[in-house]
């Protein structure tokens, strides 16, 4: 980046952390209060966060106050690891890049269907990273850019997928966490990226279909193109 200030990535499990770690020079632990970061020398802290929005609310959350606090602020939040694709925009083993990122389960059911929680009049379901990042990271790995949907719970019917396409035409994959991390990076006015590599098809539960080492492998070689990458990005650009 044209700024020296350090990068987050905020996956949900250690694997998925070791996996973004493996593209990047050797980290360095360094723990926090109920945290452990995986530092490298060239600025990037690697946090295995947590399962679900709101474990990777709250660790983001602690990880950035810690930064802060410090005077080591982050210029980027990074939320990545696995998760499902929606066919046929996303097949297994390609790279999604988020140009949105919305929490798809939020809200209410009522008679007339679903209303997420802004039409109830509260915060938001939407966060968008910048498009020049967005578009940096595109190019430089690849990656197809869509709606990353969170949920709390993972799909696992046909009803279900057809019934978030419908809700979201724009969607590309689904996830646990991007939403979480993205709220906590904007309480701290960081700009967040969401980047996942895709280990099964959205749809029925099929465990024999999932696909994780070679989804984790994609997420490897995406953030090897990724960090040089983002020298060319200015942060002011959004």
């Amino acid at each position: 980046m044209t700024t020296a200030a350090p990068v987050l990535v905020a996956t949900a499990v250690p694997v998925e952390r070791d996996a973004v770690a493996r593209a990047l020079p050797a980290p360095e632990e360094v723990r926090l209060p109920g945290a452990v970061l995986h530092r490298t020398a060239a600025g990037w802290d690697l946090l295995a966060a947590g399962v679900g929005p709101a474990l990777a609310a709250a660790s983001t959350a602690g990880a950035l106050t810690a930064a802060a606090l410090a005077g080591r602020p982050y210029g980027l939040v990074v939320s990545a690891g696995i998760g499902g694709g929606f066919a046929p925009g996303a097949p297994v083993g390609s790279l999604v890049v988020a140009d949105a990122v919305t929490a798809a389960d939020l809200g209410a059911e009522t008679a007339d269907g679903f209303l997420p929680v802004t039409a109830l009049g509260f915060g938001t379901v939407t966060h968008r990273p910048p498009p020049s990042l967005v578009r940096v990271v595109s190019e430089a790995t690849g990656a197809r850019t869509g709606t990353v949907l969170t949920v709390s719970t993972v799909t696992g019917t046909a009803a279900r997928a057809a019934a978030l396409r419908a809700a979201h035409p724009g969607a590309l994959a689904e996830g646990m966490e991007g939403f979480g991390v993205a709220e906590a990076a904007a309480a701290h006015g960081v700009p967040v990226l969401e980047i996942r590599a895709v280990s099964n098809p959205v749809g029925p539960r099929d465990r024999a279909a999932w696909r994780i080492g070679d989804a984790l492998a994609a997420l490897t070689e995406g953030f090897g193109k990724l960090a040089p990458a983002l020298e060319s990005w200015n942060p002011h650009d959004h």
